[in-house]
């Protein structure tokens, strides 16, 4: 396998769809510049998150977008060669007041893969319904697995690509600080830590790379962390962002480095499964 461009965004999207398009098109060209082969763009880059948790209004919802309509139709446009996931709002057939949490990996030939957000926290189940399942896909770049925000919580979700093949793992999020415990600057959050801990702690257990990009600036109560990074499967850190919107871009092998990282202690392969029963 050849060297790969990894870019990991944080950067803000809201409601306006018509807006994120050209900013997701600006993002692509300047990835492309900077040697770019697989972008992660944040959860609910089109039509934007949430704006409370604890008391999500259902009169300001993101906008449901269906796969196969104009607008991942852009961003494929857009992407061209490069392999690029992209979160959205994704319509439930016979749930109008539903939609899912979605995540789409494509490029100009197609989709290669879509993830449906599993986990929700607090009450995001009164807009989002639940996905059912972690399966990792095949791509120019190799066998890819995705996470949205809280289901990287879960070391069960992660290891479920990793063990359906996955060297790297997407994780697109819009996680934001703490709204019981706020802290005066992001990076002493609460939640900025856990963001860090759980990229940090998916790659090494696994020994896969992790892509993780986040939401940042504010939408109603929620203010969100950015801190996008790429993560190697020894758990460090190759680039990452601040606070604020940025690229983090790294180069490099992910067979080779994957296998490196395996090759005394292997963690997949030197599991005791049968020590594991439900308590």
């Amino acid at each position: 396998m050849a060297v790969v461009g990894l870019g990991a965004v944080a950067a803000h999207f809201g409601r306006e769809v018509d807006r994120a398009l050209p900013k997701i098109e600006g993002i692509v060209t300047d990835a492309r510049a900077a040697g770019v082969q697989l972008l992660v763009l944040p959860d609910a880059t089109l039509g934007g998150y949430l704006s409370d948790l604890a008391e999500p209004a259902t009169d300001d919802v993101p906008v449901p977008i269906a796969l196969d309509g104009p607008e991942l139709a852009r961003v494929m446009h857009a992407a061209g060669d490069m392999v690029v996931c992209v979160g959205l709002a994704e319509p439930v057939p016979g749930a109008p007041d539903l939609r899912w949490n979605t995540a789409v990996c494509c490029s100009g030939t197609g989709v290669w893969g879509v993830h449906r957000k599993v986990h929700r926290p607090l009450h995001e189940s009164r807009v989002y319904a639940a996905g059912d399942r972690f399966a990792a896909f095949d791509t120019p770049v190799g066998r890819i697995g995705m996470l949205i925000d809280y289901d990287k919580t879960f070391p069960e979700a992660a290891r479920a690509l990793a063990d359906d093949g996955a060297t790297t793992l997407a994780c697109l999020s819009a996680w934001p600080a703490s709204t019981t415990d706020r802290a005066a600057k992001l990076p002493q959050d609460r939640q900025s830590r856990l963001f860090d801990l759980y990229d940090g702690a998916r790659a090494a257990e696994n020994q896969v790379v992790v892509v993780s990009s986040n939401q940042t600036g504010v939408t109603g109560r929620l203010r969100f962390l950015g801190q996008a990074k790429v993560v190697g499967p020894g758990g460090e850190i190759l680039a990452r962002t601040g606070s604020k919107g940025g690229l983090a871009v790294a180069r490099i092998d992910i067979a080779v480095e994957v296998a490196r990282a395996r090759r005394r202690l292997h963690h997949l392969a030197e599991r005791a499964p049968q020590a594991y029963g439900a308590r």
